[in-house]
């Protein structure tokens, strides 16, 4: 699964199928008390976003490393190409919850939404963990 992937990947990759399952969680534990809520199409939303964050990361990974293989003469063709793959990105975000919308689950389409934010913590457990593992190699 993590076969070509940098470690950077894997560890943003491992904190948001860890923060999908703790969203899945408590989508059951919220549809208890809120039988509105259907924890199964709430966990569908989630998994099928979480699962665009993943490809989305591994696929800016692998455009920042062909973008920084480019010599300095295509520095315009680099920039365009890492203006394309952002609007590619975000367009394949919209793409999801327009057809998460379009389905007309409600609890669906709230996962959706909700499994979208499972790259900020995984983003952000990344600069801790890279901001530890600088303090370490500056105290050595």
């Amino acid at each position: 699964m993590f076969i070509n992937f940098s470690q950077t990947v894997r560890k943003m990759i491992m904190v948001m199928i860890i923060t999908a399952g703790i969203m899945i969680v408590a989508g059951i534990v919220g549809s208890i008390y809120f039988p509105v809520l259907q924890a199964h199409y709430f966990a569908i939303g989630i998994i099928l976003t979480t699962a665009l964050n993943i490809i989305k990361v591994i696929w800016l990974e692998r455009t920042t490393e062909r973008v920084a293989s480019m010599s300095l003469d295509e520095q315009e063709i680099a920039g365009n190409h890492i203006r394309f793959q952002y609007l590619l990105r975000l367009f394949l975000t919209g793409a999801v919850l327009v057809f998460a919308a379009l389905i007309a689950i409600p609890s669906l389409l709230w996962g959706a939404v909700a499994g979208i934010f499972t790259y900020h913590p995984a983003k952000y457990a990344l600069w801790f963990v890279i901001k530890a593992e600088n303090a370490d190699n500056i105290s050595n």
